[in-house]
């Protein structure tokens, strides 16, 4: 078995903006993983937010020991983050090829469909997010990038800009609890659907406190199973990555944990592109909510690159992955 990965950058379409900071361009890691025959492979996106860095994810796969290269194995030898998403997704991958299957029938799935999803408006002034709103206003799910001074004013904005659309929003973990409680009323006025992580993690105590009439999704409070537990009572959703689950094993079956707990489930992204949103259209078939818009908003995506058109994203050609 041979495993490689290496540091890829993809230009956005614009600059894109949310609470922790503004982007022209997008760095992933890509793995690639061969039998010597056929190949599969897989991408992720370090995130600052969990202590990952491009070249520190780059090392840990590289670390990787032969033994290591079975999903089973990959999970007791990394843990749930990127680095284990990008060579878990090349697995998969390459057990598809290997087998002459699809991916989605290898996990036991229903043959996948479209799935449709959010397009992110990122975080600017007012009266930009209206005329980007206006821009997307025929799109069925505009998210809006929330978590800073003047977010009541954006948010009217957008609601102006396309007044018709089902929005949701994400703070980032942007706001205080305080902050919060002020603004619940108003998301409510203006057609809200869901808001995404509104405190941040490890301070979300008030969640459980008050009343819900707004869905409340965890993001960076859910990483994996072992994070169910300290969601109960406060989050109504959870919004799986495969970036924070370490791969599409770990996301299916946190899928179906948080669906047995009663949650219902986002399946969201990082900023990525085609490679990174494939795995995760087998994860969005059934969820309330799917965010798979990474590659909508580069200037350049992969070969054989997914398909999105008025019924969604579609799943993957086997040129690309799965």
């Amino acid at each position: 078995m041979r495993l490689t990965a290496e540091a890829e950058t993809f230009r956005l379409r614009e600059v894109f903006t949310i609470s922790r900071g503004s982007r022209t361009a997008q760095e992933v890691v890509t793995v690639r993983v061969s039998d010597g025959g056929a190949q599969g492979w897989g991408e992720c996106t370090p995130y600052a937010r969990y202590d990952e860095t491009v070249a520190g994810v780059i090392e840990e796969i590289r670390a990787l020991p032969e033994a290591a290269l079975t999903r089973a194995a990959l999970a007791e030898a990394l843990p749930a983050g990127a680095a284990r998403n990008a060579v878990d997704c090349a697995l998969w991958d390459l057990e598809a090829k290997r087998a002459g299957k699809p991916a989605w029938a290898l996990a036991g799935l229903a043959q996948p469909g479209p799935v449709v999803t959010a397009y992110t408006l990122s975080l600017g002034e007012p009266e930009a997010m209206r005329a980007k709103a206006a821009e997307h206003a025929w799109r069925p799910l505009l998210k809006v990038k929330l978590g800073g001074e003047g977010d009541m004013a954006r948010l009217e904005a957008v609601r102006e800009g396309a007044p018709k659309t089902k929005i949701i929003i994400d703070a980032n973990e942007g706001w205080t609890a305080e902050e919060y409680a002020e603004l619940a009323p108003a998301l409510l006025r203006l057609g809200v659907a869901m808001v995404e992580q509104p405190l941040p993690a490890g301070a979300d105590g008030m969640l459980g406190e008050i009343a819900r009439p707004l869905p409340v999704c965890a993001d960076e409070a859910c990483h994996d199973r072992a994070s169910l537990p300290g969601l109960r009572g406060k989050y109504d959703m959870v919004n799986i990555k495969l970036d924070k689950t370490g791969g599409l094993t770990e996301a299916l079956a946190l899928r179906d944990a948080a669906r047995a707990e009663g949650y219902q489930v986002m399946v969201g992204c990082m900023m990525g592109t085609s490679l990174a949103m494939a795995p995760a259209v087998l994860v969005a078939q059934g969820a309330e909510i799917a965010d798979l818009d990474g590659p909508l908003l580069l200037a350049e995506d992969r070969e054989a690159a997914l398909e999105y058109d008025d019924a969604g994203v579609h799943p993957p050609a086997p040129a690309l992955w799965g």
